[in-house]
């Protein structure tokens, strides 16, 4: 498929809608960071909301952001699917409703097991926060182009982690948790006005699907069929769990181990600041050096920064300055793979994008939550479990991405194989 427009998302029905590229860009990075506002918002909130409850566990509060990731994952199947049945527009503001309408009850929860269900359940409303944006910018384009524009919106998602501990802490600062959670539900809200207002139709009406399970079954199958394909899914799954440990385990690790206390938001700012900042560099040369050339050199060097933290965390546990720039390292990398592997994932699916885009968001959630999960309940009081799991999970994925390339890294190839439609199946 052909690059359809150059310079502005237009409908592609009769609605009339039209909005710039800067402002599109804007507006899909706005959605995804209201994923990772609910993440990154609760982190300095977890020793308050576990007092409260009475939860005496330390790291049983990390499941205030595992339970949501995990859930998340699950969900993510559902609103591609729909998507490519309904448009982007009707099922993006049902998400955006919903997310909404659990961050509210989220601030009203009785006890620690509900809201760690009501958590769950604004995880799996909010999946398509993730998986729309991925399907509505392919509807539009493709190749090295695609990879540039998700990484443009990268650079802007990224500044909310950057934010977000500091946004926290500074509602604790003059209320209680209960409020952080208003704070997300009020700003979803802009979000919601704004692509209400904006957003056109980006499906074109011959690209519509049918709704079944079949359909979804069969693009999940597919997903784990396509060679050119799952070695990145899963790739980028544990390469994020990786990452997810360090964020479940970060107020713990950085706060008390390392004895950051209140300059926590600051010093996980500082560490996530480089995953924005190489963002924005993929996006100047991955048009230029191809997808695959960016992201295997950053792969290769995850993996040696990894084996650093391995021997920091064996040599020099208590070092809160060599740990900070080997995980503002291991995080700036991961700018360089997550929107490349993203991009080459979706290659092979031209059609079918939003369930496509689920289901592969589907697997790469479930593993890197359920990855993030068990590297955070390992945490033990120091760094070493983070930088063994850093280590594996990079191995790992240096050997999937090798099964999905035939064994040769570092290829520019000419467009890929298309995967056909479900509807060529019948």
């Amino acid at each position: 498929m052909a690059l359809r427009m150059s310079t502005a998302i237009t409908a592609s029905d009769t609605s009339g809608r039209s909005l710039r590229r800067p402002e599109f860009i804007a507006l899909m990075a706005a959605v995804m960071s209201l994923g990772a506002l609910a993440i990154d918002g609760m982190l300095p909130a977890l020793e308050q909301i576990a007092q409260g409850f009475g939860v005496t566990d330390p790291n049983e509060r990390q499941l205030v952001v595992g339970i949501y990731l995990l859930a998340n994952g699950v969900g993510c199947l559902i609103p591609g699917a729909l998507a490519d049945r309904f448009g982007r527009r009707r099922v993006l503001f049902g998400v955006l409703g919903c997310y909404v309408v659990t961050a509210l009850l989220c601030a009203l929860a009785p006890s620690f097991d509900a809201l760690l269900g009501l958590r769950a359940l604004q995880g799996f409303g909010a999946a398509g926060l993730g998986v729309l944006p991925a399907a509505i910018i392919r509807d539009r384009f493709e190749g090295d182009t695609m990879a540039r524009l998700l990484s443009t919106i990268f650079i802007v998602f990224m500044v909310v982690p950057v934010l977000a501990p500091s946004v926290g802490q500074a509602v604790l600062t003059f209320a209680t948790w209960h409020y952080v959670f208003v704070v997300i539900a009020a700003l979803a809200l802009l979000v919601l006005v704004w692509a209400w207002a904006r957003l056109p139709e980006t499906m074109h009406p011959e690209d519509r699907q049918a709704l079944d399970f079949t359909h979804a079954l069969h693009n999940l199958l597919l997903t784990f069929r396509t060679r050119a394909a799952i070695g990145y899914v899963l790739g980028s799954g544990l390469t994020f769990g990786a990452v997810f440990g360090y964020i479940n385990s970060a107020q713990q690790l950085v706060g008390e181990h390392f004895g950051a206390g209140d300059m926590f938001p600051v010093i996980f700012g500082v560490t996530a600041s480089t995953l924005a900042l190489s963002s924005f560099l993929n996006s100047r040369i991955v048009e230029r050096f191809g997808a695959r050339r960016v992201s295997h050199t950053a792969l290769v060097a995850f993996v040696v920064v990894s084996v650093m933290q391995v021997y920091a965390s064996l040599t020099q546990g208590g070092n809160l300055w060599l740990f900070v720039p080997l995980m503002s390292a291991n995080l700036c990398l991961l700018g360089f793979t997550g929107a490349n592997f993203s991009s080459i994932a979706m290659q092979p699916f031209e059609r079918a994008a939003g369930s496509a885009s689920s289901a592969q968001s589907f697997v790469r959630m479930i593993l890197g939550a359920g990855t993030g999960i068990v590297i955070g309940q390992f945490y033990d009081g120091s760094a070493r479990p983070l930088a063994f799991a850093l280590l594996l999970c990079s191995l790992v994925t240096l050997a999937l991405v090798l099964f999905s390339e035939h064994g040769k890294l570092f290829t520019r190839p000419g467009t890929a194989r298309k995967i056909p439609s479900m509807s060529q199946f019948h």
